[in-house]
């Protein structure tokens, strides 16, 4: 969940000349910065009051528990189903991914105070959402018949789901231990033929777990989650990195999500 990624380009490491900016920056579109102010109020000053929690609790709290909280589903429903193991295997795997994560190389952009309300509705419009999709298949509201047989739509979910989190967690290593260094446009690495690969691992990861349910729910989360969060972060992020001299021919030669063919 990327509500809050930096919207500075990380440095690059195998670079050892400090890069200037250029004062000609592309202004930032208004509606992604409408859309940022708004998500910013509701995840961190919803309901006003004081900021007692680390956004980090919140987002921890959902993803350590989801092993936990589909482990129960399975006892409560008891659904022992091969698809319901698999789901408790991927998505409960990624929880326990995130919080190693969280643990080696924090993202600073996490720790930021916010309201009681701010964690309520940073819970309840994404990261419960996501348990939604869990519910779905553990309960039996869902009962998928794959385009594939089941082992083999299997073996694509986890194939999916795994290089996903490849993906993510090498991203968010590269941004963090290179940020010890310096700051600048990182255009070498995991984002030398991508611009935003840690979106790309989100987004293969959790469509892993789509595909796992087969139901028209989770992509209508998804759809949410992508467009108004990740779109308008990339779109910012991108903003701010226009204003470096090697901006244009980074850009011509990488692709937003996918490398360029």
């Amino acid at each position: 969940m990327g509500v809050f990624m930096d919207a500075m380009a990380q440095p690059d490491v195998a670079k050892t000349t400090q890069q200037t900016p250029s004062a000609c920056a592309r202004p930032p579109p208004r509606w992604a910065l409408f859309m940022r102010r708004l998500t910013d109020y509701l995840t961190q000053d919803f309901l006003g009051g004081p900021r007692l929690l680390k956004f980090a609790w919140v987002i921890n709290f959902q993803k350590a528990g989801t092993f936990i909280f589909v482990g129960a589903l399975m006892l409560y429903y008891g659904n022992f189903s091969t698809a319901a193991w698999v789901y408790l295997a991927l998505h409960g795997s990624y929880g326990l991914c995130w919080i190693l994560k969280d643990v080696a190389f924090p993202d600073p952009n996490w720790q930021v105070k916010v309201t009681f309300g701010g964690g309520f509705m940073s819970f309840a419009a994404v990261l419960g959402l996501y348990w939604l999709i869990a519910w779905l298949l553990i309960s039996g509201v869902s009962t998928p018949t794959y385009p594939l047989p089941e082992a083999a739509w299997f073996c694509l979910c986890i194939s999916l789901h795994t290089l996903g989190v490849a993906i993510m967690l090498a991203t968010d290593a590269q941004k963090y231990f290179t940020l010890q260094l310096k700051r600048g446009l990182m255009t070498t690495g995991m984002f030398r033929h991508v611009r935003h690969p840690n979106y790309l691992g989100e987004i293969m990861i959790y469509a892993s777990y789509a595909l796992m349910v087969w139901h028209w729910l989770p992509w209508l989360i998804l759809a949410w989650v992508w467009i108004g969060v990740f779109a308008v972060n990339m779109t910012l992020k991108e903003a701010s990195m226009s204003r470096y001299p090697e901006w244009a021919e980074y850009k011509r030669r990488t692709g937003w999500l996918l490398p360029r063919l």
